[in-house]
């Protein structure tokens, strides 16, 4: 027998659950299926991003600073510490309680509002012209279910990209998923890919005592930063320990396997920029070469739909496919594969399905490095705006001029911004330091509100604060900076 629904959401990630939460707050009728299991073979909703993503890399990453900076950071602060130790298992632990509370969390709020969470794979098997849609549910175990809706929100996400003869064991070949559950920390690690993932990871098993290689493909680091942020995010890295090749071609990847599933090796064969062949080996590979979208048995044929060329469902402005009781949003349609971006779509889809209209500035997302310092931008970089020729002004402030980042130890970095020649709108923030994750809400805001960097300038910020570094480079955008 079919169940009815106002709302069906294939997919329970930031973009999925927070779907199904806000079509549920505007009195819809919505089921979420979703088909993820955790290590313990438990049911867990949060998708890749809660589960093996953006909240447990979060977690090691703030468990290896906090190492690091026991080890080597609180000399200067007059404080001595001797004997500073780790227990991996006891990271891994402390990661996976937090990640099963923000699980737990979205079950919780499931039940407050009403989502009914279907638990198997989903696919479509029929629709009946443009109104009505059906989703059949496939759980582990039994006859799957069938669920009847006139709207339909495909939030499936992403996986990792894979290179091509590899196979990912997630023992000595890993991917993200892997990279979080190592046992014990490699005397040596390989990572194919200077991303987000490359280097948050790369840096974790860094702090905790890693001989870390990071092999690029492309000819630079951090190509879509601003060149200014990318140059010194390069040269603040390699003063860390991490070691760079950019411009290789990746060639063979032989595995050997240890014995009784302990030890073993793997050894990249790569070409470097110049054509000359290399080969380095390590303990652990970790291959983090972009993501793809998910869209694997989701039946699209059955209701007239298909792919493009790069995997992606195709949508319009509104996220809505050419059918139009289905939409999608997130990892499986155009634009940056952020959570964030994907709950911005999510929330948006919802309301368009009661009627509101409501509007997503696709140049005001930030995106985020939480590496250390960590590396944030919204909008336009320089070299973007040369292409355009758009005439722009820049101003800059480095944290070494602030007082607050002095007193933390966090003198690294600057604060960019750019703004209109004429109109002095703001265009562009670019930010690596001390907290750009939190600081770039600001330049957010100020972007969506048109805003300009006289805005910002004029506006009372706390002192001392990392804030004010934001406030210093508005004004240097007019060469007024005051404390430099």
């Amino acid at each position: 027998m079919s169940k009815e629904f106002d709302v069906v959401v294939i997919g329970a990630g930031p973009g999925g659950y927070i779907a199904a939460i806000r079509a549920a707050q505007l009195g819809l009728k919505v089921a979420c299926v979703e088909k993820w299991k955790n290590p313990a073979g438990k049911p867990a909703l949060g998708g890749t991003c809660l589960n093996v993503g953006c909240i447990p890399s979060k977690a090691l990453l703030a468990s290896s600073e906090s190492y690091e900076h026991a080890h080597h950071g609180l000399e200067d602060h007059g404080i001595t510490v001797k004997d500073v130790k780790f227990d991996v298992s006891k990271m891994l632990a402390r990661k996976d309680a937090i990640v099963g509370k923000m699980t737990q969390g979205i079950e919780y709020l499931f039940r407050k509002n009403k989502v009914t969470w279907v638990k198997g794979h989903g696919r479509f098997i029929s629709r009946e012209g443009d109104a009505i849609v059906r989703v059949e549910v496939q759980p582990d175990e039994g006859e799957p279910e069938i669920l009847t809706t006139r709207n339909v929100i495909v939030a499936t996400g992403s996986k990792a990209r894979h290179l091509p003869n590899v196979p990912v064991d997630n023992v000595l070949v890993c991917d993200n998923e892997g990279a979080l559950a190592f046992d014990s920390v490699p005397k040596k690690l390989t990572v194919i890919g200077a991303g987000v993932i490359g280097l948050e990871l790369g840096s974790v098993w860094r702090r905790l005592g890693a001989d870390v290689t990071v092999l690029e493909m492309a000819p630079a680091f951090l190509g879509a930063c601003d060149a200014a942020v990318s140059k010194e995010a390069e040269k603040l890295f390699k003063k860390q320990g991490l070691k760079f090749e950019f411009g290789v071609k990746i060639g063979n990847v032989k595995v050997a396997p240890g014995k009784g599933g302990k030890g073993g090796s793997v050894t990249v064969q790569y070409q470097d920029a110049n054509g000359k062949e290399h080969g380095v080996e390590s303990d652990r590979l970790i291959v983090s070469i972009g993501r793809v979208p998910n869209t694997d048995g989701l039946g699209l044929e059955s209701v007239g739909l298909s792919v493009d060329e790069r995997g992606f469902i195709p949508v319009d402005d509104n996220c809505r496919s050419a059918v139009p009781s289905i939409w999608a949003i997130g990892d499986v349609v155009r634009g940056p594969m952020l959570a964030h971006k994907a709950e911005d779509e999510g929330v948006a889809v919802a309301e368009r399905i009661v009627g509101q209209k409501p509007h997503i500035d696709y140049n005001c997302i930030p995106f985020v490095i939480y590496s250390n310092p960590e590396i944030a931008w919204v909008g336009k970089t320089e070299a973007q705006l040369k292409a355009e020729g758009r005439g722009y002004k820049a101003g800059q402030f480095p944290f070494m001029a602030n007082g607050r980042a002095l007193g933390m130890a966090a003198a690294d970095g600057f604060v960019k911004v750019l703004a209109d020649d004429r109109t002095d709108e703001i265009l562009g923030v670019h930010i690596i330091g001390m907290g750009a994750s939190d600081l770039i809400a600001e330049a957010v805001v100020a972007m969506e509100f048109k805003a300009s960097s006289e805005d910002i300038a004029r506006i009372c910020h706390p002192h001392p604060s990392l804030s004010e570094v934001m406030r210093e480079a508005s004004l240097a955008v007019d060469k007024r900076a005051l404390n430099m």
